[in-house]
């Protein structure tokens, strides 16, 4: 449940930041869109999600948060 409320919460982050993006994009503001992309809270966002779905890949906990021990 936790990684399920931390992924969403990235993802509302992400989108966000795209939006911004797209507004910055839409006001004919390019260059302040690519610092954004390349520098700003863009690339932290995206950063931040593809640091949890890292962490869930390589990190084999079980929901109660010790290693699956399999059937008892």
């Amino acid at each position: 449940m936790k990684y399920a409320r931390q992924t969403q919460t990235a993802l509302d982050r992400l989108d966000s930041s795209l939006r911004q993006l797209r507004d910055m994009i839409k006001r004919g503001d390019n260059q302040a869109a690519i610092r954004y992309m390349e520098e700003g809270d863009l690339k932290e966002r995206f950063g931040e999600l593809q640091n949890i779905v890292t962490l869930s890949s390589t990190n084999q906990l079980g929901a109660s948060g010790v290693s699956n021990i399999g059937t008892l």
